[in-house]
């Protein structure tokens, strides 16, 4: 069932914009400040970028890729859901374990009530018969984990959790197997690669034959550090170009807000972020406070190197689709050389993706990656960095998840052993069902459960009836708003360029 629509005030006291002016939401808790990032400043007139241009762009959409549909692929989307628009074909999408605070809710349960997800879903399987629009990887099998709220409120416990989750369960559909996790998000803190437990977690998949693919974030072209986990050494960092509203990449350039890093890594590769035009999720978060994005009645336009890593995403599904193969080193490799770019991004050698190109080469002898490994043994505190969810007005803080202590040698022990899930109990605290139903309106979805355990600021449940604050028609169960870089803060405004 769908939930009802908010009031756009409503949603617009959710999605803080102002760091600096602290704001509340109903619900539990007060939000502690706001982004680290921005909305980005556009015009008001246009369609976007269509996914059809998208395809094109990349190499996609001519001679051996032509005939590519991601078909046998699995792809992980972590992110706030997926709502169930008719441009998202049921029979392509997997629901896997709600871990977000609204997973208390039955009516919000694995439901996007942000909009940001359904964005990224359609960009990879979106097929909308109103509007014409097919993703890139129409017949990939999309598998969402749910993790941030309307208001975005998600703790970087809840992400090292759903990564776990993936690596143990990528092969539950043999037909399907997970290759490929999608990750438009970057944690508030940026520790040392080789000890933070949040690059050791996307390590872990990535050394299971898993594509991690990680947006860059969007805090412009002079910050000195990718976003978290984008900024590790293996995985697959994408920044986002400006295509300037041509199919042409010869005036394609490195979009001006784009993390950039002084030192370490640079993006590894770039990909199309600007207005592109996928699946609008009716009375979420984003469709009410930014109406003037609509394209026609389906379809919505945002900028962002989300749009970019899901874009890469399903290039690496139709890569992979074709040449199964392949490690993620080697997809790394043949992706990182793609079509050249002009003005900044030639100076730093930084190139877009191009399916035609990767499709024709031989993965380089070097393509194995030798970097030192993190051993996730630090502190999940610094991976948090200042994005912190709020309980009774007490932030989440220290060597604690939601529910309770954490040791990051302990877990990343387990995680190394694929042992950090047994059912749905993560690090033997409860945070879903143990096995897979049917009860949703995906192909397929894992079983949800009760919060039992008692969690920080000082309720004595997760069913204290002190929190009584109501969101869309269900029960509010965001803890607090996220006060780092959420999604990678890309522009949900009225974009258009060309």
């Amino acid at each position: 069932m769908r939930p009802s629509r908010i009031s756009r005030a409503t949603a617009a006291a959710m999605l803080l914009i102002v760091p600096a002016v602290p704001a509340s939401a109903a619900g539990r808790g007060t939000p502690a400040g706001g982004w680290s990032g921005s909305w980005l400043s556009t015009s008001t007139t246009g369609t976007g970028t269509s996914l059809k241009d998208v395809r094109r762009i990349v190499g996609a959409d001519s001679g051996a890729a032509a005939s590519l549909t991601g078909a046998g692929v699995g792809v992980a989307l972590l992110d706030t859901g997926v709502a169930p628009v008719p441009g998202i074909p049921a029979s392509q999408l997997v629901n896997g374990p709600d871990l977000s605070f609204e997973s208390q809710s039955d009516e919000l349960r694995y439901l996007d009530t942000y909009g940001h997800g359904t964005h990224m879903a359609g960009i990879i399987i979106g097929n909308d018969t109103a509007s014409g629009s097919v993703g890139l990887a129409p017949k990939a099998k999309l598998t969402s984990i749910k993790l941030g709220t309307a208001n975005g409120a998600v703790d970087v416990s809840q992400v090292i959790a759903a990564i776990d989750w993936v690596v143990q369960h990528r092969n539950d559909d043999p037909a399907n197997p997970i290759k490929v996790l999608n990750l438009s998000y970057g944690s508030g803190g940026n520790p040392e690669a080789w000890t933070d437990p949040l690059q050791y977690a996307a390590e872990q998949a990535w050394k299971a034959g898993i594509v991690v693919v990680a947006a860059a974030g969007n805090d412009g072209n002079a910050t000195t550090t990718l976003a978290n986990p984008a900024t590790d050494p293996f995985v697959l960092s994408v920044g986002a170009t400006a295509t300037k509203g041509t199919v042409a990449t010869s005036d394609d350039e490195l979009a001006a807000y784009t993390n950039l890093a002084t030192q370490e890594k640079q993006p590894d590769v770039l990909a199309p972020g600007e207005s592109i035009a996928s699946l609008r999720d009716p009375g979420s978060n984003i469709d009410n406070t930014y109406p003037g994005a609509r394209t026609g009645t389906t379809l919505f336009r945002g900028s962002g190197t989300s749009q970019a890593a899901a874009v890469t995403s399903a290039t690496v599904a139709l890569l992979l689709q074709a040449r199964p193969s392949l490690t993620p080193d080697q997809v790394k490799d043949l992706l990182k050389r793609g079509t050249a770019v002009s003005g900044k991004a030639a100076a730093l050698g930084l190139k877009q993706i191009n399916l035609g190109t990767a499709l024709d080469l031989a993965p380089s002898v070097t393509s194995k990656q030798t970097w030192a490994p993190s051993n996730g043994s630090g502190n999940l505190d610094d991976a948090r960095g200042d994005s912190r969810v709020v309980s009774n007005n007490i932030p989440l803080s220290g060597e604690f998840t939601i529910f309770g202590p954490f040791h990051s040698a302990n877990w990343a022990a387990f995680t190394a052993a694929g042992q950090a899930w047994k059912g749905g109990v993560w690090m033997g605290m409860r945070m879903a069902g143990d096995g897979w139903t049917g009860t949703s309106f995906a192909s397929r979805t894992w079983a949800a459960a009760d919060w039992n355990g008692t969690p920080w600021g000082g309720a004595t449940s997760w069913d204290d009836p002190a929190w009584t604050g109501r969101f869309w028609s269900g029960r509010f169960w965001s803890a607090g708003s996220w006060t780092g870089r959420f999604w990678s803060s890309e522009d949900w405004s009225t974009a258009t360029w060309g």
